[in-house]
């Protein structure tokens, strides 16, 4: 080579490798992971998210926090990753992933300064998750998932969140009720249940609708405003005058002319509210527009119309009164109507909504969510979205476990009793797993105002008595006690995705050691 310098990256890259880049990310991992830590619990708190337009986000939801941050750090995303893949698995949880997450890290960073190899950090903190999950299966109560029980579930994910001026079990039991509604032979099919929100009233009057409610309204002020026993159509077509696909002209010469031109227009158009009508429909739904003199029409024959409905609200609609959706008015007729005990439309604050309740085909439930603030409903969305998913993962993916920290503390007793049948430096990453779980009822100690160390020895020696110990939010501070007396239950799958998606995020970031960036 003539003892020339061989350049393989470009003079902008910049490379940091070693101890350095572990150092990096893990600092990186770390700090996401505090940023949601003090959320966790009954008793955590919200964090306020001001957007560079100066949009205002208040919430305690993790995945949310994490996805409004504007976060550069290649490692501290991969934490984000962690609570998106949580939040798409399994719909809650997605602080405890990320505050296990990052303690993991932090005792990985521990190992590396003792001079453990990250890859023997890495194989210990495999087969310590596989140790955990062996336990949250022991964990897994041998109930029945009654109303009962599922509301205990519910309010459980929804303690601590912005509930407005009512308790967690009143919008529990909604959701409940809810899921019901959705459950079949093959599971709970969570399409078939929508959250709608709307500002103008407090908390508690939040409900069940057996239907849709959409934003759009009637097209024209004289068409009914209520209809029972209503027949149904759902159009994709215009009905408006059509408009030639060829740029042509015409040149009119006299009145007649003219006169015939405006007769055909309005032919047209009269065909249009015609045919609605003679379809027997008593509410028709339509995706595109509706001409004014078509609307005034179908206004005096008493039908009421709804113009430029989206292609997904037609689908519930259909979904939800059985109307077959048509693409012309030619082909409606009586066997193409759907049915709903009711179509209404009514006011709420400054806005109008349309209620299609009670349908033929009876597919699709709604919670319609109220709030006085649109950061209230906001909140309130979240909660109650995270109480379905984690309602729905109950009934389907495998029972429920005492929540409170409890399985995490069943979970790092159990790592720890199998920690010293390993042999070799292995045995302490496995031994780090476990004391890195034991962040998860720390941090409810914490927010709940308990001494974090008094109430970590309490857990375990409650636990290794009785064989099951929880953070009791209670009052302005908390007592360590039985979870299941307080109706405090999570679905096992919520403990069982966070550990598994929290290892494989602080693996993943263990194992690197060179970070190479291009300008």
């Amino acid at each position: 080579m003539g003892g020339q310098p061989l350049f393989i990256l470009d003079e902008d890259a910049q490379r940091t490798h070693g101890k350095d880049a572990q150092s990096s990310n893990i600092s990186a991992g770390k700090a996401v992971s505090e940023a949601v830590r003090t959320t966790l619990g009954p008793r955590g708190m919200d964090k306020m998210l001001v957007s560079d337009s100066g949009d205002v986000v208040i919430t305690n939801d993790g995945a949310t926090i994490l996805s409004e941050m504007d976060i550069e750090h290649p490692a501290a995303q991969m934490i984000v990753e962690v609570a998106q893949t949580q939040e798409d698995e399994v719909g809650d949880g997605t602080t405890t992933a990320s505050v296990l997450a990052g303690e993991l890290l932090a005792k990985a960073e521990d190992l590396l300064d003792d001079d453990v190899h990250p890859t023997t950090i890495v194989e210990g903190y495999h087969e310590a998750a596989g140790l955990a999950q062996e336990a949250i299966e022991a964990e897994v109560l041998d109930v029945e998932l009654d109303d009962d029980t599922l509301v205990e579930v519910a309010e459980s994910s929804m303690t601590g969140k912005g509930t407005g001026d009512v308790d967690a079990e009143r919008l529990a039991e909604v959701i409940v009720d809810a899921v019901r509604h959705a459950k079949t032979d093959n599971g709970v099919l969570r399409d078939n249940i929508e959250v709608h929100t709307q500002t103008g009233a407090a908390t508690s009057a939040t409900e069940l609708v057996e239907g849709v409610i959409i934003d759009d309204t009637p097209v024209h002020d004289n068409m009914p405003h209520s209809v029972e026993d209503a027949d149904i159509a759902v159009l994709d077509a215009e009905l408006d005058v059509k408009e030639s696909n060829v740029d042509a002209q015409y040149n009119v010469t006299n009145v007649d002319q003219l006169n015939a031109a405006l007769d055909a227009e309005e032919q047209e158009l009269s065909g249009y509210a015609e045919a609605v009508v003679d379809s027997g429909a008593d509410v028709v739904f339509v995706t595109d527009d509706v001409a004014d003199r078509v609307a005034s029409q179908l206004a005096k024959a008493g039908v009421l119309a709804v113009e430029s409905v989206s292609s997904g609200t037609a689908k519930d609609i259909v979904e939800t009164t059985g109307a077959k959706r048509v693409g012309s008015v030619e082909d409606l007729d009586s066997d193409a109507l759907g049915f709903a005990e009711s179509v209404g439309v009514e006011k709420h604050g400054d806005e109008e909504v349309t209620f299609i309740q009670g349908g033929a085909a009876a597919e699709k439930v709604t919670v319609f969510a109220r709030g006085s603030t649109e950061h209230v409903v906001d909140e309130i969305e979240r909660a109650l979205n995270d109480a379905l998913d984690v309602t729905i993962a109950a009934l389907d993916a495998g029972g429920v476990v005492p929540g409170a920290g409890a399985t995490e503390i069943a979970a790092a007793d159990h790592i720890r009793s199998k920690a010293a049948s390993i042999e070799g430096r292995k045995q302490l990453a496995v031994e780090a797993f476990a004391d890195a779980i034991d962040v998860l009822p720390r941090t409810l100690a914490e927010n709940t105002g308990l001494d974090a160390i008094d109430a970590l020895v309490d857990l375990r020696s409650r636990h290794e008595s009785e064989g099951i110990a929880g953070v009791i939010s209670e009052g302005q501070t908390g007592v360590v006690d039985n979870p299941i007396e307080y109706g405090i239950l999570d679905p096992a799958a919520v403990k069982r995705e966070a550990v598994d998606s929290a290892t494989e995020a602080a693996t993943m970031i263990v194992r690197i050691d060179d970070v190479i960036s291009s300008s």
